[in-house]
């Protein structure tokens, strides 16, 4: 009832704030059958801990004015919809793929915890490690991640700037992997840190 209201407004509000500029729904779960709440004439939703409101989660209920004070946790499932990269068509594991195997398409992001690409140039090119279906969303853990470099290669180190860029060259201590951090020796002998970006290049931006 009310408090049905009530959670489902708080987690519209914090979904939103977390997803800015996108569509959100929220669909509130029931309580536990068992559970047998004693009466409150108030309570307040809180957020769980540093609970992220995507996908299935859960929104914490306090009695705040009762006889009782109780709190419980219903479940809550965030839909986040916009636009992501779909397949366009049915691929095989093992594909690599191309621009035109990709559409756009409205998608609810939240879906699955694995990040969708929305720009098809981060796919392309990457190899399936799954086969996918003509429409589903393509998410970062159906592709195996792009190497760049081996540990031991020569490496560009770039760093960007408020419009500046500064570049050296150094020397990769290990593999360069998308989406992973890669350790690196300056020609001065330092070791620095940063995200392998393209060929034999790592940004060292923070």
């Amino acid at each position: 009832g009310a408090w049905t209201r009530q959670v489902d407004q708080f987690a519209l509000q914090a979904a939103r704030h977390q997803a800015p500029g996108q569509r959100v729904e929220v669909l509130v779960g029931p309580l536990d059958a068992r559970l047998r709440l004693a009466p409150c004439l108030r309570a307040e939703p809180y957020l769980a801990g540093s609970a992220r409101l995507w996908g299935r989660s859960r929104v914490g209920l306090r009695c705040v004015e009762g006889p009782t004070a109780w709190n419980v946790f219903v479940p809550v499932t965030v839909k986040v919809f916009g636009a992501a990269c779909v397949a366009a068509a049915s691929l095989p594991a093992g594909s690599v793929l191309a621009t035109a195997d990709m559409a756009q398409a409205e998608v609810d992001l939240a879906e699955n915890p694995s990040s969708a690409f929305t720009d098809p140039a981060r796919a392309a090119g990457r190899t399936l490690t799954r086969a996918v279906t003509a429409g589903q969303v393509l998410r970062e853990s159906h592709l195996r991640p792009r190497i760049w470099f081996a540990a031991g290669d020569a490496v560009k180190l770039v760093a960007h700037g408020s419009g500046f860029q500064v570049a050296s060259t150094g020397q990769a201590l290990t593999p360069g992997i998308e989406g992973q951090p890669a350790r690196a020796r300056t020609e001065s002998g330092r070791i620095v840190v940063g995200s392998p970006v393209a060929q034999k290049e790592i940004d060292l931006t923070q």
